[in-house]
């Protein structure tokens, strides 16, 4: 039945377009009720990613496993930036399992503002839970923080990268070779570890003087949406806020 939704769904935004389709015209060429649909999808920008929560899941796993089997990366479990590199692969093999699906979600979300910030909602927490884990492999380490975010960035960017290499071929290049060869260049730059010591300079010194009036000087923003709104709808309020245009 799943299946059956995301085929509908599909069809129809290529018929008619995302916007001029239904969740009630979705489910009626499904041949199912609109209960149905929700009991899958929270809402109509989750049909088109329907894989991602799975991915994310499976993911994690990964990341957990502490026994060393890495995917097609070098370093297994003792090199962090190997491990998330493979880690980047589970994502890109959930893309390649179904080409024609992939090319279609991808020229879909060229066109609609809404699901591009859906996406971008979605690629956040891969990367979220790729610096999650580097934070625990360089935790004691001087900028241990810091570096575990550049890189899960630099990995989620080169992954990006080759991933949209390949959908811009509509999935007649090799997605393996083109995403293998951006990772190679973080673990290139980021893959040999010269801070393996913990960090001899102690706690962090606060800013003080103009620096420490300039944090303090800092806003909060506090954004209020509704329970039921679409993760993208949500962002696009938190950028809205902060005076910024989403992309």
């Amino acid at each position: 039945m799943r299946d059956s939704l995301v085929a509908a769904a599909f069809q129809l935004f290529l018929e008619r377009g995302y916007e001029q389709t239904t969740v009630d015209e979705i489910v009626a060429l499904a041949g199912v009720g609109r209960r149905s649909f929700f009991r899958y999808f929270p809402s109509k920008e989750d049909v088109v990613f329907p894989d991602h929560e799975r991915c994310l899941a499976e993911m994690n796993d990964f990341l957990g496993d502490s026994s060393g089997e890495g995917g097609e990366g070098e370093g297994g479990a003792d090199d962090p930036v190997a491990r998330v590199c493979d880690a980047a692969r589970v994502v890109l093999r959930m893309y390649a399992e179904n080409p024609t699906f992939s090319v279609q979600r991808y020229r879909l979300t060229k066109k609609v503002p809404g699901l591009r910030t859906y996406e971008l909602s979605v690629v956040w927490r891969y990367e979220r839970a790729l610096a999650e884990y580097l934070r625990g492999r360089f935790a004691g380490r001087r900028d241990g923080t810091l570096r575990a975010d550049v890189i899960a960035a630099a990995v989620v960017a080169a992954h990006n990268n080759g991933l949209r290499s390949w959908l811009r071929s509509d999935g007649q290049s090799d997605a393996t070779a083109e995403v293998d060869h951006a990772l190679a260049h973080v673990q290139q730059v980021f893959g040999s570890d010269p801070d393996p010591d913990p960090d001899p300079v102690g706690p962090v010194q606060r800013p003080t003087g103009k620096s420490a009036k300039r944090a303090a000087d800092d806003d909060v923003v506090v954004v209020i949406s509704r329970r039921g709104a679409p993760m993208w709808r949500v962002v696009q309020e938190v950028e809205t806020a902060l005076g910024r245009d989403p992309e």
